[in-house]
Formats: C-alpha cells, sequence, structure tokens
C-alpha cells in the first residue's frame, strides 16, 4: 500500500511541470454515471459486473462513452480477490469519427486487495488491460482491424467516515481516490504516460452492502501525439453493492 501512495505523489509533484512542458491542453467538462456489483457465489468464486454512462460537453451536453465489464472474480482470502474480465466500450460520434460510434474490445485482469480498520479503509488494485480499438476511415466510417496496446492502472482509494455511524448504514465518508494508467506496447509511442485520475467525494452507506459515492474527478491525460494533453473536470457519481449467496456458515 505504502507503494501505491508514493507513486501517487510522484504523479502529482510531477504533473505542474508536465502542464508547463506541454505544447497544447484542451479542457473538457464531463458527468460519469456507474454502477458497480461484486456477487459472492461461494467461498471461492464471483462474478463482477459494471456499467457506466459517461456525457462530455459542458458536463451533459453530448452522449460521450458507454462501458460494460462483465467478469469472473476468485477469493484467494475475503480481502484479496483475483479477477478476469472482459469490457466493451462504445465512443458516440466525436473527433475523427464524427458521425458513427467506435467500439473497443478490452479483456483485463485485476488483482484487488483491502485494508480495513475502526475508522480507515483502503481499497488497492492493479489492473492490466489489452484494448483493440477499431481503426477510424473517415468521419463518416470505421476503418479495417484494430489498434493494439497494453495499459496497467494502479488504483487506490482510502474512506474516511465523518459521522458516528462510521461505516454502519447511515454513515457519511470521505472518499479520496487516485488511479495512474500507464501504456505500453509496439504502438506507444508519445504516450506510456496515459493518464491520472484524482477524486474527491463523499461516501453514503446506504446499507452494510451498499454505498452511494458522488464528487469531483480531475482527469489530466497525454494524447498519442504526446505533445497534446487533455484536462478533464467530472462530476462524477458512482453505486456500489456487493451481494453475498453462500449459505449461512
Amino acid at each position: 500500500m505504502k507503494s501505491f501512495w508514493s507513486i501517487t505523489l510522484l504523479v502529482l509533484i510531477l504533473l505542474p511541470w508536465r502542464a508547463t512542458a506541454q505544447k497544447t491542453i484542451d479542457t473538457d467538462e464531463q458527468a460519469w454515471f456507474g454502477a458497480f456489483s461484486q456477487i459472492r457465489l461461494n467461498q471461492r468464486w464471483g462474478l463482477w459486473f459494471d456499467a457506466h454512462l459517461r456525457l462530455r460537453d459542458q458536463y451533459v451536453n453530448t452522449l460521450g462513452q458507454l462501458l460494460i465489464r462483465p467478469g469472473l472474480t476468485f477469493y484467494l482470502y475475503d480481502d484479496v480477490r483475483l479477477t478476469a474480465a472482459y469490457a466493451y466500450v462504445h465512443q458516440f460520434p466525436a473527433e475523427g469519427h464524427a458521425n458513427i460510434g467506435r467500439p473497443e474490445h478490452r479483456p483485463w485482469q485485476q488483482i484487488q486487495w483491502f485494508n480495513r480498520y475502526a475508522w480507515l479503509r483502503f481499497t488497492n488494485a492493479i489492473r492490466l488491460e489489452e484494448r483493440f480499438r477499431r481503426k477510424l476511415k473517415s468521419d463518416n466510417e470505421l476503418g479495417e482491424g484494430y489498434l493494439f496496446n497494453y495499459r496497467i492502472r494502479f488504483n487506490t482509494t482510502a474512506f474516511v467516515p465523518l459521522t458516528r455511524k462510521g461505516f454502519e448504514p447511515g454513515g457519511l465518508q470521505l472518499v479520496l481516490n487516485n488511479e495512474l494508467m500507464v501504456n505500453f506496447g509496439d504502438e506507444i509511442v508519445y504516450n506510456y504516460f496515459d493518464q491520472n485520475r484524482f477524486f474527491a467525494g463523499l461516501a453514503y452507506q446506504l446499507t452494510p452492502q451498499a454505498q452511494l459515492h458522488g464528487g469531483y474527478m480531475n482527469l489530466y491525460q497525454q494524447l498519442p501525439a504526446g505533445n497534446a494533453f487533455r484536462n478533464q473536470h467530472t462530476i462524477r457519481i458512482f453505486y456500489f453493492h456487493n451481494f453475498d449467496l453462500r449459505k449461512e456458515r
């Protein structure tokens, strides 16, 4: 866990330097809505599912992206989980494909672990993705074949209770999250650093198994050209629910 915070701190230190070194920065405002489920079937196996709708252009004016991720999870321990999954990503018409949607197929593998204390909790994950993005021919037509690269994601989230109920239903928590993404593969030339996402918000404990998160996320991304960057301001609302279908032990 210490390495996660070290990486996060390094990225946050380097971001101001990057902001002065690039040639162009585009700014965008988006709104992200997502729902996450982890369903435990028995002592070792479970299911993963999450779905997202992302809007853009002054937060809500245009459809941006639809994302669906089903997966299978193996429980090494209650707090250490391995997941193998698939993501389908549909990018609604945008620059480079103004009149058509662009699909992406993304198998991924993840290790996720949790640290739980009375007044502090951490969720950590390392994810490897294989990204197959459909090539573009024009604003009106998709090309043949796919662009391909790997991406690794380092994600850590801290939960700090703000009320006496803590992690019990009705409790309110401060949520701080950082996710660093790094590209690699033969087709990556200028943007090994893909993006960093920093989120700050609140989590409301609806039930022992469900939380509602809301807050602000800053996404800073280096685009494939290498000298172009995106600074994105995002309103993010996520719903999380864990289901445990095991018989009483």
